[in-house]
């Protein structure tokens, strides 16, 4: 089985470098560098995107939204024109549920398949094929993607028999990630304004009942970018300003109320005007820290 990777960033190459291994695989990015990474771990490259695409069985994706995925499928990439008949696109970003039915749709009528599955999990999961995977898709879409699915997922749940539904599930995961990310930061914060050990204060935070993945994963760097320092940039802060905003539009979308996750989506705003939005999403302690400092450099 052929696979096109098109998007080497930072769950994109650990996708491409984890599949590599077990299919021939074709990668593509517009950063030279991301490209030179994937051609050091095994990846073959492609001049172009389309080039990447031509005889592929899947297309992996890996965009930031409708627009980048739009103009990757129809616009100045192109490459619907060039996959073949019966090929499948296996999406791997959140861009939101409205906008996966629209696409599916539109493939359908090309003769190709949409296999709905966002990934959640971070780069170091991706890399171990480790991530959880989320999946809406007809069943005859799933099943020709499924060795694939298996490869990336160490849990593959296959939430809804038609693209969106995927979306559907990441959304509600994105709720709760948002959330957890936000009051993490608010916890670390008010640790180190009552003139707490902020590590000591996590070490005993993840060792009760407040523990969760998202502070056990964004704290160290969350107490980083609390003391001024340049944290890593693992997940930036402008993508939970986009999940965040598809969280409350699909919320609104079926008339129910979301005050947490509104109040999260703010602070990530706050922080998105404060110029933290290429920053680590860690970084939205500045938000309600009063005594932090920003360093976006």
């Amino acid at each position: 089985m052929k696979i096109a990777v098109l998007g080497l960033g930072a769950m994109g190459l650990e996708m491409a470098t984890w599949l590599a291994d077990k299919f021939d695989v074709v990668g593509y990015d517009i950063a030279i560098e991301r490209m030179k990474l994937a051609s050091e771990r095994g990846v073959t490259e492609a001049a172009t995107a389309r080039e990447a695409c031509v005889g592929a069985d899947i297309v992996l994706v890996a965009v930031r939204n409708r627009e980048q995925l739009d103009d990757m499928l129809h616009g100045e990439a192109g490459i619907a024109e060039v996959m073949k008949k019966g090929s499948a696109i296996l999406l791997t970003s959140t861009i939101g549920i409205a906008a996966v039915e629209e696409v599916g749709a539109q493939l359908k009528d090309m003769g190709l398949g949409l296999v709905d599955a966002p990934v959640s999990g971070g780069p170091a999961r991706a890399g171990k094929g480790d991530l959880l995977v989320t999946v809406g898709a007809y069943e005859e879409e799933y099943n020709y993607a499924k060795p694939v699915l298996d490869a990336m997922a160490s849990t593959l749940v296959w939430v809804g028999k038609e693209p969106g539904k995927g979306q559907s599930m990441k959304t509600v995961n994105q709720l709760l990630c948002g959330i957890h990310i936000a009051a993490g930061a608010e916890a670390l914060a008010l640790a180190g304004e009552l003139g707490l050990d902020q590590e000591v204060a996590l070490e005993a935070l993840m060792s009760g009942a407040a523990a969760s993945f998202m502070l056990g994963d964004r704290g160290p760097r969350a107490i980083q970018a609390y003391a001024g320092e340049t944290a890593e940039v693992k997940s930036r802060l402008d993508i939970f300003v986009k999940d965040m905003g598809i969280v409350t539009d699909a919320a609104k979308s079926v008339g129910m109320a979301v005050p947490v996750a509104a109040a999260a989506e703010q602070e990530y705003l706050l922080g998105l005007s404060n110029g933290q939005g290429a920053m680590d999403d860690s970084s939205v302690i500045h938000v309600i820290a009063p005594n932090s400092r920003v360093n976006p450099n």
